[in-house]
Formats: C-alpha cells, sequence, structure tokens
C-alpha cells in the first residue's frame, strides 16, 4: 500500500510506483519516476529527471536531480538515475548530468553514506560502497565492487576500477586501478585487494595473475607503456587480466604511482 503523508507536496504528474512511503515534507518535481517499494524520507527533495528504481530507500534531507554545479548547463532536460536496491543515506545531494540528453548514474545495491557528493556526469556502477563525505567531481566513473573510504575527495574525469578499495580521507587525482587497495599521499598502490577478491569468488588463479600482472606493472623497471605491454604478452589471454588491460586503455588521467 502507498502511503504519502499530508505534508508531502507530489506532483500529480510524477509517475510513483506501488507501495510507495512518502514521509513528511518530501517534495517530489513533475518529471520524476519511482519504481515500486521505495521509501523516501522526510524532507527529501526529488527534482525533475530523477528515475528511482524498485526498493530503493533515500534517508532524510537528500537531493535526488537537482541542477548541476557547472556553468556550462543550460536547463537542458538531462537526468539521474538510481538502480534498485540501493540506499542513499540522509543529507546526500545528487546532481544531474549536462548537455541534452545527460545523465548521472547510481547502480543497483549501492549503499552512499551520509553527505556523499555525486555531481553532473558521473557513472557509479553496482555494489559500490561510497563512505561518509565523499566529495566527488563531475564525469568520475566509479566501476562495480568499489569501496571508497570516508571523507575521499575525487578528481573530475577520474576512473576507478572495479574491485579496487581506496582508504579514508584521502585524495584521488589519477586514475586507480581494478582490483586493488590504495592509500598514502599521494594516493599510491598497496597491493592486490585480496580478501575482497577471495569474498567475491576470485579463483587463486585470479589472484596468482593480476599479483604477477602488477608486479611487472609497479616492480620491473619498465615504464608503464612498457609494462602493459609485457603483461599483455605474457598474461593478456587471461580474463582477469585482460580485464585490467581495457581499464589502462581507457584511463587518461594516469594510474596512481606505487
Amino acid at each position: 500500500m502507498t502511503t504519502i503523508h499530508n505534508t508531502a507536496i507530489v506532483s500529480p504528474k510524477a509517475k510513483i510506483g506501488k507501495d510507495i512511503k512518502i514521509d513528511p515534507h518530501a517534495i517530489i518535481h513533475d518529471d520524476v519516476e519511482i519504481g515500486d517499494n521505495c521509501y523516501i524520507g522526510p524532507y527529501v527533495v526529488i527534482y525533475d529527471g530523477a528515475r528511482i528504481g524498485n526498493n530503493v530507500i533515500i534517508h532524510q534531507s537528500a537531493s535526488v536531480s537537482n541542477v548541476p554545479q557547472d556553468l556550462k548547463f543550460g536547463n537542458e532536460k538531462t537526468y539521474f538515475y538510481i538502480g534498485d536496491n540501493t540506499t542513499i543515506r540522509e543529507f546526500v545531494t545528487l546532481h544531474r548530468g549536462t548537455g541534452e540528453g545527460g545523465l548521472s548514474r547510481i547502480g543497483e545495491n549501492c549503499l552512499i553514506m551520509a553527505y556523499v557528493h555525486v555531481p553532473h556526469d558521473c557513472i557509479i556502477g553496482n555494489n559500490v560502497i561510497i563512505a561518509n563525505t565523499v566529495q566527488i567531481a563531475g564525469h568520475v566513473e566509479i566501476d562495480d565492487w568499489v569501496i571508497i573510504g570516508g571523507i575521499t575527495a575525487i578528481h573530475q574525469f577520474c576512473k576507478i576500477g572495479k574491485h579496487s578499495m581506496i582508504g579514508a580521507g584521502f585524495k584521488v587525482t589519477q586514475d586507480v586501478p581494478p582490483f586493488i587497495i590504495a592509500g598514502r599521499e599521494p594516493l599510491r598502490y598497496m597491493g592486490l585487494n585480496v580478501v575482497g577478491l577471495r569474498r567475491r569468488g576470485f579463483s587463486n588463479n585470479d589472484i596468482s595473475s593480476l599479483k604477477n600482472a602488477f608486479d611487472l606493472f609497479y616492480n620491473s623497471g619498465l615504464n608503464f607503456s612498457q609494462a602493459k605491454e609485457k603483461i599483455k604478452e605474457t598474461y593478456g589471454n587471461i580474463p582477469v587480466v585482460k580485464e585490467l588491460l581495457d581499464f589502462f586503455a581507457r584511463s587518461n588521467r594516469g594510474i596512481i604511482r606505487k
């Protein structure tokens, strides 16, 4: 059963699914779509362009699909997508994309903790955990199964590869490869995320191959271009290493160092 508190303001043009609970003083604008079995907490504001999946929980005072903090934005029709089974905690700010049809996206089964900012033109994958007060700049890509520690700042256009973990309180100014742990200042490669990979079913052969590939990349004495070629020659037929090489190929801010 859908319940909407009598102090909430819900546009009759908004598309609201089944079994929705909307708490006091929430505001839902015209061009909004919300799936089934969602919870919208008190004082949440959901702006035009929001596209929210099923079983999504949005806690108090979050701002969803607000206009981007981008001087080139010209009030085009843009979007913010939230995938199924994702939780948005209190005071999170989520800004839609720029340019006609532009978008930002958070995937499925994510946890976005309090005071996180996800700005324009960002893509966040599935099963991502972003801890309190992480501040992200525009055009950032965060792949599946990433964990980011609290109070971390991420520079615009950075990419963070899948299954990686970044410690708390760091600055991300270059691309973070998949499968690793990153820490220190400036942010550096700290080793393979072995515990996370084992929890997610990676085989011993996968983990060994990745360790060897990263050893070539960081410890061989080759420059990064030479190391990538050597990894391709030696391990390029192994699927997890191919994923690593694919990430290197789409990196445009450079890869963090050891």
